[in-house]
């Protein structure tokens, strides 16, 4: 039985609304989201077969009907990767090693002027340079993991904390897919339940994200605000491991403030 594909399938059925898939809503409708007549019709499938997906009766549905109810449902690149990984059989993965190698380390450490960090799937911190440091008070320590500096620290560092904590658990959630047999990864999601209320109500909403670029705005406390861009990138090799760069729009206010940080660090 797979509750998880179930649980998923109801939740993005609840967010979409008529409206967005070109349905009339009608003024006596009391449901925000998709029926389950609406969500089957949209996808070609019958509404026994929904509700069997959806009550997690069904152990492995085709390819062809998650395609049609990833398009149906109108889901990004994120969730219907999730939705595939949940769909798909379990064979046990291997777990992604915890080194880095030593030549990824040479390198963040050779980038001075902008912050580079590693994480795993887990988002559990494996490297990171001087700038980097600087950049997160309190994070870059043997052990730490950037959904407990998030959620638990409550730092004030993010000027979109809102934005980035939906981020972290989407993060997370898409994880959940791609390695459902890691024990350390169920516990760090039982840990953030237990200790933080809005990890636990974004958790339940069943938010999949995958920022790969973009830009987070912080309010730091050595130079104030500042708006870095971010990339990041899959190392190779099947690790998980995941590298991120922060860099300044080139000659601007941030591009100095990024410079003072450095030097502060130095």
């Amino acid at each position: 039985m797979n509750r998880e594909l179930g649980a998923f399938l109801q939740a993005r059925r609840n967010e979409v609304t008529p409206e967005d898939v070109g349905l009339a809503s009608g003024p006596r409708r009391r449901v925000r989201g998709l029926r389950r007549e609406e969500l089957a019709e949209l996808a070609g499938i019958s509404v026994e077969y929904l509700v069997r997906l959806e009550q997690g009766r069904t152990a492995q549905p085709s390819a062809s009907v998650m395609e049609s109810l990833a398009r149906a449902l109108d889901l990004s690149e994120a969730e219907r990767t999730h939705l595939f990984d949940l769909a798909a059989p379990r064979p046990r993965r291997p777990r992604p090693s915890g080194g880095v190698r030593r030549e990824l380390v040479e390198l963040i450490d050779r980038m001075t002027d902008i912050p580079a960090m590693i994480f795993d799937h887990r988002l559990d911190l494996l490297a990171w340079n001087r700038l980097a440091d600087a950049l997160f008070p309190g994070l870059c320590r043997p052990g730490a993991n950037l959904a407990r500096y998030n959620f638990l620290t409550e730092p004030d560092l993010y000027a979109d904390r809102e934005e980035v904590l939906r981020a972290t658990v989407g993060q997370l959630r898409l994880a959940t897919g791609r390695h459902a047999d890691d024990p350390a990864l169920t516990a760090l999601i039982g840990e953030l339940s237990v200790h933080s209320r809005r990890f636990r109500t974004l958790w339940a909403g069943r938010v999949v994200k995958e920022r790969t670029n973009g830009v987070k705005r912080f309010t730091h406390p050595v130079v104030g605000e500042l708006a870095l861009r971010y990339e990041t990138f899959d190392l190779p090799g099947g690790s998980g491991q995941r590298l991120s760069l922060l860099h300044p729009e080139p000659g601007g206010a941030n591009e100095e403030s990024l410079r003072l940080l450095a030097s502060w660090s130095a």
